[in-house]
């Protein structure tokens, strides 16, 4: 019985192992194949990166501009610094300006030099805001705020809308996609070869640069009667795609 026993388990254990050897066997024959095909593709490819380019005129203006008070106390320059910012941040708040928003609160001492001896003779407080105002109402609304109070404007720049943006953001990413199309398509015909599909999609960007400064200067109201021109410009919106494409 023992002996028996000991047949039929050696049997088992044959059995068993002949069915994994099967196995194994035609998983390589099913897998070897594809392995060999993703190789393949991966080998003959064409890797090409396109450029696409979308200019959009800047209707609003990015202004940054305040109020500067000097005096001989701490106190009575921020008061006056703040009364000051007040009516010019209520006068921007009126003409439904966008994305109004304070920059910068300073309080610094003044000092004179006299024989290498360093003297506090008075204080500076200012209050910076920014905001956005369409270009066309712009010089009009900076020569208001500056009969209101403020006494610096630090910056004026361009930029277009945000909703203008988005949309030149995909233009600009449809441009780049065709640029690498037409690149590959260029190089595929010359050497007789055709383009199967694509791999592989990397999206480097669509962004607009930040837009530059018109000039930094003090605010000086000269005529009360003259409007400051203010006019805009274009901006530019760029995008970058690479495209892996078997051939």
């Amino acid at each position: 019985m023992y002996k028996a026993n000991l047949s039929s388990s050696g049997f088992q254990q044959g059995e068993f192992w002949k069915g994994l050897c099967l196995t194994l066997l035609l998983l390589m024959i099913f897998t070897l194949p594809a392995s060999a095909q993703e190789k393949e593709k991966l080998w003959r490819t064409l890797t090409v990166s396109g450029r696409g380019v979308e200019t959009i005129p800047t209707t609003l203006s990015q202004v940054n501009l305040g109020v500067e008070v000097q005096g001989k106390t701490a106190e009575e320059v921020q008061k006056e610094a703040a009364r000051r910012s007040s009516a010019v941040v209520n006068l921007l708040k009126n003409r439904n300006v966008e994305k109004l928003e304070t920059t910068g609160v300073r309080l610094n001492p003044v000092y004179s030099y006299n024989n290498n001896v360093q003297k506090i003779t008075g204080y500076a407080a200012s209050n910076m805001v920014s905001f956005r105002v369409p270009t066309d109402k712009a010089g009009t609304l900076l020569d208001e705020a500056i009969k209101t109070g403020a006494t610096q404007i630090s910056g004026v720049s361009f930029v277009a809308s945000d909703d203008a943006i988005a949309n030149a953001q995909k233009q600009a990413l449809k441009k780049a996609t065709q640029n690498a199309q037409q690149q590959a398509e260029a190089v595929l015909d010359s050497l007789g070869l055709k383009s199967k599909e694509i791999v592989s999609i990397q999206v480097n960007g669509a962004s607009a640069p930040p837009p530059p400064m018109l000039y930094r200067a003090e605010a000086k109201l000269t005529n009360a009667d003259a409007s400051t021109p203010i006019v805009g410009g274009e901006q530019e919106v760029q995008a970058s795609v690479t495209l892996q494409i078997s051939y």
